[in-house]
């Protein structure tokens, strides 16, 4: 009933009939994703007596993103609907970068086309690139406009080109949603720093502290060397005495999702994102959109509501487009956000963060551990798997996790942190702090692949390290994703703190300006980024012509190593034995511990034909991928 009435007054006040797809294809949609929007919707403002006014502004603004969609679009979102899990496909590859250290501006990227084409992305996710305060916005994710471009790096219809030209090439853009917080400097923000009711009801502002004071009790620091707490004062004048709510940074004020007005207003800029093109939407700091006094203010149900409403809208007015869960938290609550009426896709930080773990122990207990436990996912639904990302790097696995395999959670995070800042003895790692505690030992760790596995120091086995490390993100299934730079050894950079803007900030150490120099040497043979350019495409490529590597499923497999890990990319008859080697020494595999497989197996990489009775032989930091046929 509620879905027919307001389907009627959309139809009655929506834009005039469009020419070819036009509003068939909306209509259909409504009437299919329209009653579980209503659902989702009253879960969270049902209460409210101007509900169905909300309601039904809200479908009258999917009317009108639907009108000003682009016809190219349109016609993929029907491609995508014929084909909705497209991006488990195994030809799907993933960078991301920041536009200007990478390429200076839009045009630059643009122009980076045909290497991208060359590495064999297919997804492309640029970091922040929304207008955002001078100075320090936190690496872009301060926004104070989503629909305007930081004018040092193009504009919005730059913006829009830039994404037709990656389609006709084959790449999906990917952008960041920041919708937890806008920057202070934002338009609304301005607006509630002066006064205006309507917009300081869009954030969580309070008169004095004692609100505030309620809520800190059971919510945590995020970064206590910007400020204490969870609120900052407003200071709008000398005797302003209002406190905004503000998790990260005290220039990034969360909004308030109580407010109806807030979620319609978040969805024009979602979908007017969606209408340039933006394929995949990198759904940021999930965990924190909701706020209930008396809990930790993160993860709460309320929040999986929001995402489904808006998942909801986008199946709605722009199909094709996805989300990605970004939650770095507690394993169990990373997979809450995994469905296809969520978040379609997630990064994968557990198994990120443990393939540093099993680097610096050369045992991959932990690691095994996860891919058994908690690497299934529902279908509809990917990983993105990566070695590092523009964050730091955070211990993520549990401490219950850790216990049953004899590990004390809070030691083993203080030995990795001190293993990767070079702390510890026979670390090979060069990484740096971030947000260190000095008197608990807890920080989070910096740096790019290539220096946390020592390749200024030593880079023949830094190499194979580099290389092992990637070919997991590349063989276990989902969307691996590359930091642009990586794939030819970036270092870190050395003069990183030289920029006040970011002195205060370890995790620009890693963000370097692209690495000229050593891409152009990636197609020399013997040199370092020729070894690691060479080695990475080389698994793409099999990756592509390899079916077992379609989708996410994965089989554990006990190597009966303590140093080699172990799984199996099942395919219709066949499937990829992969086998990871993380000790300084050579390891050996026992042909009866192969005794589950025919002899006869194929090694992919040099396409050499084995005889799994003899065993197997895996170098110093080595990986093997083997195509076998398990013994009926």
């Amino acid at each position: 009933m509620i879905t027919a009435c307001v389907r009627q007054k959309v139809q009655e006040r929506r834009p005039a009939d469009l020419p070819g797809s036009g509003w068939a294809d909306f209509d259909r949609r409504f009437d299919e994703h329209f009653p579980r929007l209503t659902l989702l919707f009253a879960e969270i403002y049902g209460h409210r007596e101007d509900f169905l006014e909300q309601l039904g502004e809200l479908g009258l603004q999917l009317a009108r993103s639907w009108a000003e969609r682009p016809d190219d679009l349109k016609a993929l979102d029907a491609r995508r609907e014929q084909d909705p899990t497209w991006f488990g496909a195994r030809q799907m590859l993933g960078g991301v970068c920041y536009v200007d250290r990478y390429a200076g501006d839009l045009q630059g990227i643009r122009a980076q086309i045909p290497y991208f084409r060359e590495l064999g992305l297919t997804y492309l996710h640029l970091m922040p690139l929304f207008e955002a305060p001078e100075g320090n916005s936190d690496g872009g994710y301060a926004v104070s406009s989503y629909r305007r471009v930081d004018p040092r790096l193009g504009t919005m219809e730059e913006l829009a080109e830039l994404s037709r030209e990656l389609r006709r090439n084959g790449i999906s853009l990917v952008l960041d949603f920041v919708f937890n917080h806008t920057s202070n400097e934002h338009e609304w923000a301005r607006r509630a720093a002066a006064g205006e009711q309507e917009y300081e009801d869009y954030y969580w502002i309070f008169p004095d502290r004692t609100v505030p004071e309620q809520f800190e009790r059971t919510t945590r620091e995020i970064f206590p060397d910007d400020h204490p707490g969870s609120f900052t004062p407003i200071r709008a004048t000398e005797e302003d005495p209002r406190w905004v709510w503000s998790t990260f940074y005290s220039f990034q004020w969360d909004l308030n999702y109580t407010n109806p007005a807030v979620f319609r207003a978040m969805a024009a800029e979602l979908l007017f994102l969606a209408a340039k093109g933006v394929e995949v939407l990198r759904m940021d700091a999930v965990a924190f959109i909701w706020k209930q006094l008396g809990t930790t203010c993160e993860s709460l149900p309320q929040a999986h509501v929001l995402l489904r409403a808006y998942n909801a809208m986008c199946r709605i007015a722009a199909p094709a487009v996805l989300f990605k869960s970004e939650a770095i938290v507690h394993p169990d609550e990373v997979a809450r956000y995994i469905e296809p009426g969520q978040c379609q896709l997630s990064y994968n930080p557990l198994q990120m963060a443990l393939t540093w773990e099993a680097m610096a122990t050369r045992e991959p207990r932990l690691l095994a551990q996860a891919l058994e436990e908690r690497h299934a996912l529902p279908p509809g639904t990917a990983w993105v798997d990566y070695v590092r990302g523009h964050d730091d790097i955070g211990w993520t696995f549990s401490d219950e996790d850790a216990a049953r395999l004899g590990i004390n959670g809070h030691d083993h995070r203080r030995f990795l942190n001190a293993f990767y800042t070079g702390r510890h003895p026979g670390s090979f790692a060069d990484g740096v702090p971030f947000q260190e505690n000095p008197r608990t030992g807890d920080c989070r760790v910096c740096g790019t692949t290539a220096s946390l596995l020592g390749l200024a120091e030593d880079p023949g086995p830094a190499v194979d390290r580099v290389l092992l490390a990637h070919s997991l993100a590349m063989s276990t299934g989902g969307i691996p994703l590359l930091y642009l730079g990586d794939e030819v050894g970036q270092l870190n950079d050395p003069s990183w703190d030289e920029d006040p803007d970011h002195a205060g900030d370890a995790r620009w150490v890693h963000r370097p300006p692209r690495p000229v120099q050593d891409y152009e040497r990636r197609h020399e043979l013997f040199s370092v980024q020729g070894r690691i350019f060479g080695g990475i495409r080389r698994m793409v490529e099999l990756r592509r012509n390899s079916p077992e590597f379609d989708g996410n499923t994965l089989v554990p497999f006990d190597a009966r190593n303590p140093h080699v890990l172990g799984y199996q990319r099942p395919g219709v008859n066949t499937v990829v034995l992969c086998l990871a080697n993380f000790s300084d020494w050579s390891q050996f595999v026992t042909g009866e511990t192969l005794s589950g497989f025919l002899p006869q197996a194929v090694e992919l990489h040099g396409n050499t034909e084995l005889d799994l009775r003899h065993g197997l032989l895996l170098d110093a930091h080595g990986f093997l991928w083997i195509r076998a046929v398990p013994k009926r």
